[in-house]
């Protein structure tokens, strides 16, 4: 069974080695949602399941992640709605160790809700590239 479980965490990690490989930077943001949503996901398995130390785990990582959005802000470039980004980031990491410090579902799903509505909003991004630079490769 350990066996099985090494090669399928194998294969994921040849699945995201593999993905960020060749995507570009809008493709790498929505994964790195994607991962804090997961990650959120997994913590509220583990607190419904009272897997306190998983639990822990998990609202690390989504931490480290929201963290990671924050830090590759551009501020310059992205004006007002970097900096809201960057106010919404702030919170999400309070009511994170809000999270982690009271194993709160509900402020779990709240995170959850906002995070998701920045993934979906990234998914439209792409259509608002010309197709002259997503064909040369210059959103990379």
């Amino acid at each position: 069974m350990r066996a099985n479980m090494r090669a399928i965490q194998s294969y994921g990690n040849v699945k995201v080695t593999t993905g960020v490989a060749t995507a570009n930077n809008v493709q790498l943001i929505q994964m790195l949602f994607d991962g804090l949503l997961e990650s959120l996901s997994t913590a509220r398995g583990h607190i419904q399941h009272n897997n306190i130390a998983e639990k822990s785990k998990a609202v690390a990582r989504a931490s480290r992640i929201v963290i990671g959005l924050q830090g590759a802000l551009d501020f310059e470039k992205g004006g007002d709605l970097a900096s809201n980004l960057n106010e919404l980031y702030s919170y999400v990491t309070r009511r994170l160790f809000h999270v982690n410090a009271h194993n709160d579902i509900a402020v779990l799903d709240e995170i959850h809700g906002l995070m998701r509505e920045i993934r979906d909003a990234w998914e439209g991004v792409p259509s608002l590239v010309p197709a002259s630079t997503r064909a040369t490769g210059l959103m990379n």
